[in-house]
């Protein structure tokens, strides 16, 4: 906001007025606003954005909009425990999550339309899905999406700012492409209609067995290796003789390029270009090494997947990236109590695994972000694609909730963001936004805005026409 005068709060449009009107400050009203807008708008806040996806739904109800004095058929199986911010309360397994509250800001009523777990995609670009063919279970990617988050970053660093590419992608996915374990591709998380050069890095961390599930325990070493796949190079093959490789691949690709001058070519010698840096480049190796960190501080992120995922994700972020998901995904394909798709035994597995799993790790981790000052300058979101459903249901030996895409929460912090607020209001059963519904393009807005990108920003769409890269969002200023 415009300061005059010394006034840290900035002043109210009366006083602008007021100002202007005396000819003080040498221009008219409207000038000042548009000043004050454009000013907004292209500061940037933020290096970089972690978004950390619970993908598969967590309920409402059983972590951060908890409804108490409701019957126990929308109540749900757990207690709830006062926080940190007066009047808040959290679902009882998440102790040291309510202690930290005035470290983030909770959003209570995200909401759209896509009631399955094609929210996938609305989560993670802002936009509904377009129709394609998806395949049998109806959630494959597609070159039709709408470009992620992080590459449509990637597009507009590139292409509009002109910024200097470094050794580390600027768009990462950790542990794993969202559904890998599970053996989905789900939309959303990819450049869609952007093309391939700007899909993320993806690390690849395998199971031990076809039931494991490493969100759930703790992790070796030898099972944590996120260093992505094809960038190591073999002993036997020395920077000179990668070269000649190189060289003599490149003499085929420049006759071909006379033949087919189609996007493609040039689209995989940009991935080729890239790839070859980070092969060759220690910096890379080091930020993927998390042997490099002290041993207690990897034990105050627990040694689960999630907490060295989380840990991950600081650490490429200091080496240069922009955007990095972290996913705490399905394990196994079809069993619903191995996620936060809580169709089935909601109780015992939000109970012994996921509230507990998160309420380990999430808080050293912004906790660590905030002793090192980089909550100043990055952003961090917490969300699932969807909610469950205000109706907990029992399925005679088991309980569960089901999809419900109508009113979530999504916790976010850093950039500037305001630590401690609540924003929106859902209503008695958690079940609908009562007041300031939020839709994955203000998330959108938002992020883009937090980095210094105008959310107006319009880049190539689908048909060749611009398209704006939050159509529909607005950037949520009372947060800011």
């Amino acid at each position: 906001m415009l300061q005059v005068l010394g006034n840290r709060n900035g002043l109210s449009r009366r006083q602008l007025l007021q100002v202007g009107g005396a000819g003080m400050l040498g221009m008219h009203f409207d000038q000042i606003l548009q000043a004050e807008e454009l000013s907004f708008q292209s500061r940037p806040y933020a290096k970089a954005v972690i978004f950390v996806f619970l993908f598969g739904g967590p309920s409402q109800l059983e972590t951060f909009d908890v409804r108490p004095d409701a019957p126990d058929t929308i109540r749900g199986p757990f207690q709830t425990i006062p926080t940190r911010t007066p009047g808040l309360r959290f679902c009882e397994h998440l102790p040291n999550l309510a202690n930290i509250t005035d470290k983030f800001a909770l959003i209570k009523t995200v909401n759209h339309s896509e009631n399955n777990h094609n929210g996938c995609h609305f989560i993670q670009t802002g936009q509904s899905l377009p129709p394609a063919e998806r395949g049998s279970a109806n959630v494959n990617a597609t070159d039709k999406d709408w470009p992620a988050f992080g590459s449509i970053i990637s597009y507009v660093d590139r292409n509009l700012q002109q910024r200097t590419a470094g050794d580390i992608p600027p768009y990462l996915m950790i542990p794993n492409t969202i559904g890998r374990f599970a053996g989905y591709d789900y939309s959303g998380q990819y450049a869609g209609w952007l093309g391939k050069e700007y899909n993320p890095m993806a690390t690849q961390i395998n199971k031990l067995h076809a039931k494991d599930n490493p969100f759930f325990r703790d992790c070796l070493d030898s099972q944590l290796n996120f260093r992505p796949p094809g960038l190591i190079r073999s002993p036997d093959i020395t920077l000179d003789r990668l070269n000649r490789r190189i060289t003599l691949k490149s003499q085929f690709e420049k006759e071909r390029r006379l033949l087919d001058q189609a996007q493609a070519p040039s689209s995989f010698s940009a991935l080729r270009h890239k790839a070859l840096n980070m092969i060759n480049s220690p910096k890379v190796a080091q930020a993927f090494d998390l042997q490099q960190e002290p041993k207690e501080l990897r034990d105050r992120y627990g040694r689960s997947l999630f907490g060295q995922s989380l840990l991950l994700s600081r650490r490429l972020v200091e080496a240069g990236a922009r955007y990095v998901t972290v996913g705490w995904d399905m394990a196994v394909r079809g069993d619903d109590t191995t996620s936060w798709d809580s169709h089935r035994d909601l109780t015992r597995v939000n109970r012994d695994h996921l509230l507990p799993g998160l309420d380990r790790s999430l808080p050293p981790f912004l906790m660590d972000l905030e002793e090192r000052g980089m909550l100043d300058d990055t952003l961090i979101i917490v969300c699932g694609e969807i909610g469950r459903t205000p109706r907990f249901l029992n399925r005679g030996n088991s309980d569960g909730r089901d999809h419900w895409s109508y009113c979530f929460p999504a916790l976010i912090t850093g950039a500037g963001i305001q630590q401690g607020a609540i924003f929106g209001k859902s209503d008695k059963h958690a079940a609908y936004p009562v007041a300031d519904a939020v839709s994955p393009a203000d998330l959108a807005a938002t992020i883009y805005d937090r980095l210094g990108i105008d959310p107006e920003t319009r880049i190539p769409g689908p048909q060749g026409r611009p398209v704006p890269i939050a159509e529909g969002g607005s950037v949520l200023k009372q947060l800011l």
